[in-house]
């Protein structure tokens, strides 16, 4: 049993997810009716949603009280990239919808769920997740008050002894550790998540709305294998690739599966981990990019948004496309404090030409329809980005220090 394990674990992590990837899309189309396969998905993701929250906020305490001063300055870089990559996938997303313009045949009931009415609305609810209750915001996944509350715990700790601080540091190990075992069970969980996604589904989800899918899809291929590489030639001033697909490799593939940036969390660290980076720094940059480094978000938001216009016959000239863009953008950001993300802030931003909110939700209705492969890419760029832009960030570090980038 021992020899079986450790040649299990001699094979690499991406290898055996690939593994698990095909035979789960095999047994899919073979064998839909299979019990008990799609079980291995949920057990899997509901284990990482599960360990994720008490992993940051530890992560982030332990860090921060042991902060060093050359750690700001990369965490600086980390949230520029954030920020700036998110509105250029707007700005993307505005280009591609021109090039290739979108129309829906909007005749299906509006959804019920409520829909934020406007940026005020979406900040609001950010602020009060921020001054949440700690507990119920570990216990809710609320990551941006266990960011909020981890940050204020982690200063506040810095004026204590050296036991304190170390226990909390075993803390974050042991979590580390508990996250290493879920991980080695990946390829069972996309296995699972495979084969759900195949026998529920089927292909028919890539021929409806294909035209839709495919500007969306696109546009988010092409902020990951163009514009990314440009941000991270700028950090590394070498070849980008390397770094790009394996990043890809590493995180993107159960991202998809997943569809949850809050669970990829933990396989983005253990990434960040392998690749020898500075845990008092990924472990802050990895969750707040699961809540502000939202790409797939804003192409999503605009490429929606103008779909609705176009239908509509409704002009959009170039100050609106930049106003929509930055609108998109920052609703994007807060996309993690809002039930159902990025569709249901689709109608804020129809808003702005003017679209009732009644046509605003069939739109909606329509992202939900395509949602299963929309917000498989969505995330997959979301949380492979938080990877890449962190390592990135801290090889422009290196790189300043005359260290040796591995890639």
């Amino acid at each position: 049993m021992k020899h079986l394990f450790e040649t299990w674990t001699s094979i690499s992590l991406p290898k055996r997810i690939l593994a698990g990837l095909i035979a789960g899309s095999i047994l899919g189309i073979a064998a839909p009716g299979a019990a008990g396969l799609s079980l291995l998905g949920d057990v899997f993701v509901s284990a990482l949603k599960a360990i994720a929250p008490l992993l940051v906020f530890f992560l982030i305490i332990s860090s921060l009280c042991r902060a060093r001063q050359s750690q700001g300055g990369v965490i600086r870089t980390v949230i520029l990239l954030y920020l700036f990559s998110t509105f250029l996938a707007a700005v993307i997303a505005v280009i591609a919808s021109a090039l290739f313009p979108i129309r829906l045949t909007l005749h299906a009931a509006a959804d019920s769920a409520a829909a934020p009415q406007g940026i005020a609305q979406v900040l609001e609810s950010l602020l009060l997740n921020i001054v949440s209750n700690p507990i119920s915001a570990i216990a809710d996944a609320n990551y941006i008050g266990i960011l909020a509350w981890a940050v204020l715990f982690g200063i506040g700790l810095r004026a204590a002894g050296e036991e304190t601080k170390k226990c909390f540091d075993d803390l974050a190990s042991m979590l580390g550790r508990v996250v290493g075992w879920i991980i080695n069970f990946a390829p069972f969980g996309i296995l699972g998540l495979s084969f759900g996604a195949v026998s529920e589904s089927g292909l028919q989800i890539f021929t409806e709305y294909g035209r839709l899918l495919a500007v969306l899809s696109g546009s988010m291929l092409f902020i990951y294998f163009v514009t990314n590489p440009i941000l991270v030639f700028w950090c590394i001033r070498k070849n980008p690739f390397p770094l790009i697909l394996s990043c890809l490799r590493r995180s993107a593939i159960t991202a998809f599966f997943t569809r949850s940036s809050a669970a990829n969390i933990p396989v983005n660290m253990e990434a960040c981990a392998q690749m020898g980076l500075d845990r008092d720094t990924y472990s802050v940059t990895i969750p707040l990019g699961a809540t502000i480094n939202m790409n797939g978000a804003a192409v999503t938001i605009t490429v929606m948004t103008l779909a609705a216009a176009n239908t509509l016959q409704i002009p959009v000239d170039a100050p609106s496309a930049l106003i929509l863009s930055l609108l998109a953008a920052l609703a994007a950001c807060g996309a993690s404090g809002v039930a159902g993300g990025s569709l249901l802030l689709i109608p804020m931003s129809c808003s702005l030409f003017g679209i009732s909110s009644d046509i605003a939700m069939q739109v909606v209705g329509v992202g939900f329809i395509i949602g299963v492969v929309q917000d498989s890419i969505e995330t997959a760029l979301n949380s492979s980005s938080d990877l890449l832009l962190t390592a990135s960030a801290e090889f422009r570090q290196w790189r300043k220090e005359g260290k040796r980038i591995p890639f």
